[in-house]
């Protein structure tokens, strides 16, 4: 009897433990998809509050441990809103100069079809660019080139959000596989042929989906018939990009959206140029313009930013350079012990970091250099304005603008790391590890089922895959061990997750609503993108189950 009264208390304590930890996400998404729903700036600091208050008074969380994760995502908030500062700063210089205007011409002078332009922007470049960087750029770079075409604004965000998944998970050249998984590594539960493995399977699983989101993006801005036209173009457009994407997966997992997308652009303006696969009688889009012929020379100035843009973050982030180690070098330089705050310290590569805060063992770091930030937005922008003869009043308003454009991003994006690091608090017993665990309690056997979508929510938590496999590698490692399923099928299905959770990251979508100027929109374009991030991970279930098999 006493043993069945504590069983009882028990599960009863994990049922309201299990409640605790989903109510934020399911209040925050509330909150920003109801009518009149509330900006992220409001709704995220309030949410963060609620998850402090709840792990203070139920979880019996250490004072000192919360504030100093609080301290700690005010120093990693500096990532995020950094890159958001560099890309409107960018994308202002871009069109004070004239350059914008130059590339919207010369876009449009390739193909004046909107399946056309969609795809070689909102796809192939897209691709590249994230390949390259990630960090939420490709939308932040693309985006305003569809919007300058004529495309809305709104509609542009949701599609470049939906766009940009496929070639998540191989992000900043293979950053979320190679680093996500890493810690999995070191602790010896996989190896290096395993994590090959699991970059096949990956590839293979956004393959087969790519066929379909894409064109789900694509029906965000044109209709059905205009699809039906242009099938053949979006199809070899897909092909171009994901063919070579899954043959370098199966040699090396960092560079298969980079140079997939690379050969993918090149390849889709070839075809657009020939007008191969596209409707010679598709309609126009609303906002479209005759584009007068742009000569070369302006047009290779125009090209000159974007280009600067490309090769610094290529070159800065493939290992076999030197330089992605120089901008990571964390040789210390000097350190300053901060007394109660903490020791801060400064590397060679310009980390700047605080550790011990409040004498606990949190920690948070900021690579000022390696953050595509400075490197490459922001130097960029200090090179082009002499090339374009920016005025001194030019120059500074370009400044002072960019900075009054990220005031309210910022207060979002505190809250959301702020909610973030408090829920990882507890290692194995987090709010964030219980939802995991309650999630994969509950399927058994059949989490294949369901394994991306606690991916989606990991990404959908820290708005990044690294952090989602870096926060649910290992419980997806146990449950497959558990219930005797393959390990890296089921961490493949975690990085195609955390892939396809980007289309509803809050992360990102406060990025693209930043540097396009919308406000207060966050709710709707959640509630647009969360429908193909579902049939995603509908596409991932059915190839993990049926394709997979035949093929590993």
């Amino acid at each position: 009897k006493y043993y069945f009264c504590a069983l009882k208390r028990k599960i009863k304590k994990c049922t309201m433990a299990l409640i605790l930890s989903v109510l934020p996400i399911v209040l925050l998404i509330y909150l920003m998809v109801k009518r009149n729903a509330l900006p992220s700036y409001i709704a995220l600091p309030l949410i963060a509050a609620l998850v402090y208050a709840i792990q203070y008074f139920y979880f019996n969380g250490d004072l000192l441990t919360l504030n100093a994760n609080v301290v700690s995502a005010l120093i990693s908030v500096m990532t995020p809103i950094t890159v958001i500062f560099g890309a409107v700063l960018f994308n202002r210089m871009m069109e004070i100069s004239g350059a914008m205007d130059v590339m919207r011409r010369w876009l449009g002078n390739i193909s004046p079809n909107p399946v056309a332009q969609l795809m070689i922007i909102g796809w192939a470049f897209a691709f590249m660019i994230e390949g390259a960087s990630g960090f939420g750029t490709p939308a932040a770079i693309a985006a305003p080139l569809l919007v300058g075409l004529g495309f809305r604004p709104l509609q542009v965000a949701i599609l470049a959000l939906i766009m940009n998944s496929v070639p998540v998970s191989f992000g900043a050249v293979g950053t979320p596989t190679w680093f996500g998984f890493g810690t999995l590594i070191n602790k010896g539960d996989i190896n290096d042929a395993q994590l090959s493995e699991i970059g096949q399977i990956t590839a293979v699983i956004h393959f087969i989906a790519a066929f379909v989101v894409p064109i789900l993006a694509l029906k965000v801005i044109v209709s059905w018939k205009q699809i039906r036209q242009n099938l053949l173009f979006i199809i070899l457009s897909i092909l171009s990009c994901t063919v070579p994407y899954v043959v370098i997966a199966w040699f090396n997992y960092e560079f298969p959206s980079l140079v997939g997308g690379a050969i993918g652009l090149f390849i889709s303006v070839g075809l657009a140029s020939a007008g191969i696969g596209l409707s010679k009688n598709t309609e126009t889009h609303e906002g479209s313009m005759h584009h007068e012929k742009v000569s070369t020379p302006l047009l290779l100035k125009a090209l000159f930013p974007t280009a600067s843009l490309i090769l610094m973050l290529a070159i800065t982030r493939i290992k076999q350079l030197p330089f992605k180690a120089m901008l990571n070098d964390s040789s210390e330089l000097f350190s300053l012990n901060l007394g109660g705050l903490g020791n801060f310290h400064l590397s060679k590569g310009l980390i700047f970091s605080l550790s011990n805060i409040f004498t606990t063992t949190e920690s948070a770091n900021y690579k000022l250099l390696y953050v595509p930030a400075l490197i490459p937005f922001v130097i960029t922008v200090l090179i082009a304005i002499p090339v374009f003869s920016l005025s001194f009043k030019q120059s500074s308003s370009l400044f002072s603008a960019t900075f009054k454009q990220v005031q309210k991003p910022f207060l979002a994006l505190v809250g959301a790391l702020i909610m973030v690091n408090v829920m990882l608090i507890g290692g194995e017993n987090s709010m964030v590890q219980i939802i995991g665990h309650g999630l994969a309690n509950a399927t058994g056997e059949y989490w294949t089922v369901f394994a991306s979508y606690l991916g989606a929510i990991g990404a959908f938590f820290s708005g990044s895959n690294t952090v989602s496999n870096l926060t649910f590698g290992g419980v997806q490692y146990s449950v497959a061990m558990a219930s005797g399923l393959s390990v890296p099928l089921i961490l493949a299905l975690q990085s195609v997750g955390g892939a396809m959770g980007n289309m509803v990251c809050i992360n990102n979508i406060i990025a693209v609503c930043s540097v396009l100027g919308i406000d207060k929109a966050e709710g709707k374009i959640i509630k647009t993108t969360a429908v193909p991030m579902f049939v995603y991970g509908i596409i991932a279930a059915i190839v993990a189950l049926f394709v997979i098999p035949l093929l590993f």
